[in-house]
Parts: C-alpha cells; sequence; structure tokens
C-alpha cells in the first residue's frame, strides 16, 4: 500500500478511531512531454514575476488571496496550519445516510482508503465497517486537510472504509436551466424508451 497521506481519528459521538488516509486510485494514463517540434528539444515552464519582471526560484514563490481586485495578502503556510479548524486532525462523522441521497454529481474523484492505526483501533474499525455493510447506509463527514475544511462520504469496500470527497453544496451549480420545458412527451413513449433500456447491452433482470 502507498505511504499515509493524513493521520488523525474518525469520531463519532464517544468513538474514536486511529486512522491513516492513503491513495485509493493510482493514475495509469500515458504522459507526454511539450517538445520543441524542430528538434525534439523539452520546453521548460519558468515562473516569472510580474512586479520584477524576472525569473523566480520555487523558494520565493508563496500564496497570496486575492481580497479585492488587484490587492493581494500574502498567506504563510504556518498561518494556514494556525487556523482554527474543529475538524484539524479528525474525520468527524456528522450524519448516516442512505448511500441513495447522495448525488453522484457531488463527488470530487478524489477517493482514499482509510486504516487503522494500530491494535487498539482494530475492533472498533471493524465494528463501523460492519455496521455500515449491515445498515446499508453511507457516513458523511468533516476532514480538514491542507488548509481547508472538506466533506467526505466514507462507506465500505471489501471490508474496508472508504472516503470519497464531496463537493459543498454551493460547490454544484444548478442544471434546471438546462432541462427543457418545451418537449412534448407521451408515456407510450417513456414506455418505448423504458423497453430500450431494459433491454441494452449489460442490462441486468
Amino acid at each position: 500500500m502507498p505511504r499515509p497521506l493524513w493521520n488523525g481519528a474518525i469520531s463519532f459521538g464517544p468513538v474514536t478511531i486511529p486512522v491513516k488516509l492513503m491513495g485509493a486510485t493510482e493514475d495509469r494514463s500515458v504522459r507526454f512531454h511539450q517538445v520543441h517540434t524542430e528538434d525534439l528539444g523539452r520546453v521548460r515552464v519558468r515562473k516569472y514575476c510580474e512586479a520584477e519582471d524576472r525569473e523566480v526560484s520555487a523558494g520565493e514563490i508563496g500564496k497570496g488571496f486575492e481580497v479585492s481586485k488587484d490587492t493581494l495578502v500574502a498567506v504563510t503556510d504556518e498561518e494556514l496550519e494556525k487556523m482554527p479548524l474543529p475538524t484539524a486532525k479528525a474525520i468527524e462523522i456528522v450524519a448516516f445516510v442512505p448511500a441513495a441521497s447522495i448525488d453522484p454529481v457531488r463527488l470530487s474523484g478524489d477517493s482514499y482508503f482509510l486504516q487503522y492505526d494500530g491494535q487498539v483501533a482494530v475492533e472498533p474499525y471493524v465494528l463501523i465497517a460492519r455496521a455500515l455493510t449491515r445498515n446499508t447506509k453511507v457516513a458523511v463527514a468533516k476532514l480538514a486537510w491542507h488548509g481547508r475544511e472538506r466533506l467526505v462520504l466514507l462507506r465500505v469496500r471489501d471490508g474496508a472504509l472508504v472516503a470519497h470527497v464531496l463537493k459543498w453544496d454551493d460547490e454544484v451549480r444548478d442544471p434546471s436551466e438546462l432541462a427543457s420545458k418545451d418537449a412534448k412527451v407521451t408515456d407510450s413513449e417513456i414506455d418505448e424508451a423504458l423497453l430500450l433500456v431494459e433491454s441494452g447491452p449489460g442490462s441486468v433482470k
């Protein structure tokens, strides 16, 4: 398994389960380098400072937050670490909900395995995993990571807990304007479409 990306604990009620978080997927896509077509020389991206019109090194680059147009405030990693996030070292479960109630559009695509951390965590880890499996529900939790609080969905896969990062409500766009309000569809046409769905490739009876 890959090295842990985060250490903390799952927390709900009086229960605390020390866990490690690690990547659940790996990128197998083919990667290409940018090259100069004349001689196949590698094309490099260099970072320039607009104010001084010169190239800067990685050690000179920091973070800046735009408070208004053309006005930036410097923010350091130390300041981000000190932000008073209640879930700084915890995956705080806030609700248990039916899996079908989670809109897939809210899944960000980032998934992580949670591994119990130490023997003391084994029993409560297995307990919550089996409870979720038997109840067919998923857990919604908050997790602070990289200076911001994230929403995650916890579910069970082959006995292991998996965390899927979710989008917050205000990060999901309203699709209502995309739906046509003028199309006239009859019940018989819907029935025909259902037959196609039920008899289509890969359909399971």
